[in-house]
């Protein structure tokens, strides 16, 4: 088992990589940690740089907590990925980062985190910044 964390470079993915690093050291588990661009696209934000994957690889270990980086592009929906990555990796909790959205907001735009926490077949763990 592992804990997977869908990150992205904001304040909420780093609540969500930073509360993935405890709730790894507290179950003894490896991390995973999923930092994926849209397939085709020819630069994305949501990328962590070399130097920001270091350093999110040695604050895992600080804590104790082995983890593994997945960059891989993917097509489609990314809470469909995130959802896909936590079956191949058998995750025991997915650790996602929450941002405030209005109830507007999120009839027009959707919110992948929705959809992760009503697809997922495992536990999630929202957090906040």
């Amino acid at each position: 088992m592992t804990v997977l964390v869908a990150y992205v470079p904001t304040p909420e993915g780093n609540a969500a990589f930073t509360a993935a690093v405890e709730e790894a050291g507290r179950r003894q588990e490896p991390l995973v940690v999923l930092n994926t661009p849209r397939e085709g696209a020819p630069v994305s934000v949501d990328v962590a740089s070399e130097a920001a994957v270091a350093a999110l690889v040695e604050q895992a270990a600080a804590a104790g907590v082995d983890a593994e980086i997945r960059q891989d592009a993917h097509a489609g929906d990314l809470a469909d990925e995130v959802v896909r990555v936590a079956d191949v990796v058998d995750a025991s909790v997915i650790v996602i980062g929450l941002r405030r959205r209005s109830p507007v907001g999120k009839l027009i735009m959707g919110s992948a985190a929705q959809r992760i926490l009503l697809d997922a077949d495992r536990p999630v763990l929202a957090v906040k910044p």
